[in-house]
C-alpha cells in the first residue's frame, strides 16, 4: 500500500515511456459467467481441477461472502460497470433475445461507466467477451467507455460455428425426435438434446454476431480459448501504457458445448451433462492461466490488480453448476443466486492467501480502480467502496453495514449476519452466521428484528426507480 502515491506519479507522462514500476497500476477484471460458488477448488469444488482459479486465490485474498447486486446477468453487469446497485437506473431485469434490439433497451447513457472514467483519465480500455448491457448502436462498448471490443453484444453465443465441429452439444427441448420426453443422443454422440427443463435452447446467435469493434468477424476457433487469445494480444500491445481490460468469458453459460480434448479429460464423469460442464469449466481455467501467464511475460504482474468473480450464481438444474453449500442459485435472492466466487490479486500489495469473510459487493470493484487510477469521483455518486484498506495488513472490519438486492417482489437484504428475505411472500429470517444454508426462518422468533430490518429495506427502495423495462 506504501507503493500506490509513486505509482501515481505517472499521472502527466503521455509519452509511454513510463516504467512499468512507476507507472499507473494496470487493471484486469475477469468475469466469469453462471459459475457457481461451490465450483473453483478454492472455493471447496472436489471433481473439476480449477489450478488457475485456486493460484489466483493463492496469490491474493479470497472472499468467502463476495456478492453480486443480482442474481442474473446483465443488471448484475450493469452495477459492476456503473458501481451502482442498478435499481438506482432502473436497470432490474433481463433483457434476452429480440429485446436486446429494441430501442431504448440497454444501460441509460447518463450511466457513467468504469470504461468512461478510466479511458478519460488516459488508461486504454477494452472489452473482450460478453456485453449485455444493450444490443443497438447507442449502447456500443466502445461508446460506452471502451476504445476496443471483441465479443458479442447479447446475453449469450454458441461456442463455435455451425456444425459445432470439434464439441460436444448439450441442447434444451420440448420433444425429442421421435415427439417424447427424455434424453436423445445422435448417432455421431456429437448432440444431445434434453426435454427435462421443458423448453427450448434460446436462439443466441439470432442477430447477435461476434464483432470486432462493430464489424462482424468469423471465429474459427472456441469462444473461450479466442476471448484468452485477444486478451493476451491485447496486453501485449499495450504493456507500455496503464490499461484496463474487461475479459467477460460467456463460459460457462449456455449453451453447453464441451470442447473434445477437454471431453476426453473428464471421460470418467459418467453423466454427459456434467462431463460437458467440467469441459467447458476446465477450458476457462486454463484461458485464465493463459491471460495470467501473459502478465508475467510481460513483466506486468507486479502493476497490474486482478480481480476475479462470476457474474452470479449458478443455474444448477441447467448446467449442474454447484453452489454447495449455499441454497437456491440463478435467478434467486438465496445466497446461491447472489453470493459468488470473489478473488483480489495483486502482487506486492495484496497479501497472499489471505481468506477474508466480510461481505464485499461487485461494485467496490468499481470504486478500487478508481482508486488505484487516482480518478477521483463524488463518492455520493457510488454505492461501492475501495478494497484497498481490505489489502492492509490489518484489514479493516467491513465496507458495508447493509446490502440490499431488488429483482420484481423478491427482494432481500444483509445485514450483519442477518439476512432478510422474500420472494412475493412474507419476510424471511436467517442468521448466516450459524446458518449459511438458509435452512430455519427466525422470523418468527425475531419479530421485532424484522420489522427493523424491513424497513431499512423500504428506506433502501424508496430511493430506487422503477425498472425502464420487465
Amino acid at each position: 500500500m506504501k507503493r500506490l502515491l509513486p505509482l501515481l506519479a505517472c499521472l502527466a507522462i503521455v509519452s509511454g515511456d513510463c516504467p512499468a514500476a512507476d507507472r499507473r497500476p494496470n487493471i484486469l477484471f475477469i468475469v466469469a459467467d453462471d459459475l457457481g460458488y461451490g465450483e473453483p477448488g478454492c472455493y471447496g469444488g472436489k471433481d473439476i481441477p480449477t489450478p488457475n482459479i485456486d493460484a489466483l486465490a493463492a496469490s491474493g485474498v479470497r472472499f468467502t461472502n463476495g456478492y453480486v447486486t443480482a442474481p442474473i446477468c446483465a443488471p448484475s453487469r450493469a452495477a459492476l460497470m456503473t458501481g451502482r446497485y442498478q435499481t438506482r437506473f432502473g436497470f432490474e431485469f433481463n433483457p434476452i433475445g429480440a429485446k436486446n434490439t429494441l430501442p431504448g433497451i440497454g444501460l441509460p447513457v447518463a450511466e457513467k461507466t468504469l470504461g468512461d472514467r478510466l479511458r478519460n483519465a488516459g488508461y486504454a480500455t477494452s472489452l473482450v467477451g460478453k456485453w449485455h448491457l444493450g444490443g443497438t448502436a447507442e449502447f456500443h462498448p466502445m461508446r460506452r467507455g471502451f476504445d476496443e471490443f471483441f465479443g458479442f453484444l447479447h446475453e449469450g453465443h454458441f461456442y463455435v460455428p455451425p456444425p459445432w465441429t470439434g464439441v460436444t452439444t448439450w441442447l434444451r427441448r420440448t420433444a425429442l425426435p421421435d415427439g417424447g420426453q427424455g434424453r436423445w443422443t445422435s448417432p455421431d454422440e456429437r448432440i444431445v438434446w434434453s426435454t427435462r427443463m421443458g423448453y427450448r435452447e434460446p436462439d443466441y446467435d439470432a442477430d447477435n454476431p461476434l464483432l470486432r469493434e462493430s464489424q462482424p468477424v468469423a471465429e474459427p476457433g472456441n469462444l473461450t480459448d479466442a476471448f484468452a487469445r485477444e486478451a493476451r494480444d491485447f496486453i501485449v500491445r499495450h504493456k507500455a501504457q496503464p490499461f484496463f481490460l474487461y475479459l467477460a468469458f460467456n463460459a460457462v453459460h449456455s449453451p453447453m458445448q464441451g470442447a473434445d480434448a477437454y471431453m476426453k479429460k473428464f471421460a470418467h464423469i459418467s453423466d454427459i451433462q456434467r462431463r460437458i460442464f467440467a469441459a467447458m469449466l476446465a477450458n476457462l481455467d486454463d484461458s485464465i492461466g493463459r491471460v495470467l501467464a501473459q502478465l508475467r511475460e510481460s513483466e506486468l504482474e507486479e502493476n497490474t490488480l486482478v480481480i476475479f468473480l462470476s457474474d452470479n450464481g449458478g443455474p444448477t438444474e441447467e448446467l449442474t453448476s454447484s453452489n454447495a453449500p449455499l441454497r437456491g442459485g440463478k435467478g434467486e435472492l438465496w445466497e446461491g443466486g447472489i453470493r459468488i466466487p470473489y478473488i483480489v490479486s495483486w502482487k506486492g500489495h495484496a497479501p497472499a492467501g489471505r481468506v477474508l469473510d466480510m461481505p464485499v459487493t461487485s461494485m467496490d470493484m468499481n470504486a478500487t480502480a478508481l482508486e488505484v487510477a487516482g480518478v477521483t469521483v463524488d463518492k455520493a455518486k457510488l454505492d461501492g467502496a475501495s478494497l484497498l484498506p481490505l489489502l492492509k495488513e490489518n484489514p479493516v472490519a467491513a465496507l458495508h453495514d447493509t446490502l440490499f438486492w431488488r429483482l420484481g417482489r423478491k427482494n432481500a437484504l444483509r445485514h450483519g449476519d442477518w439476512k432478510l428475505i422474500r420472494d412475493a411472500g412474507a419476510w424471511q429470517l436467517f442468521d448466516l452466521a450459524h446458518d449459511i444454508a438458509e435452512t430455519t426462518d427466525l422470523a418468527a422468533r425475531e419479530p421485532d428484528r424484522v420489522r427493523e430490518l424491513s424497513a431499512d429495506w423500504d428506506r433502501w427502495n424508496a430511493g430506487q426507480i422503477a425498472p425502464l423495462w420487465k
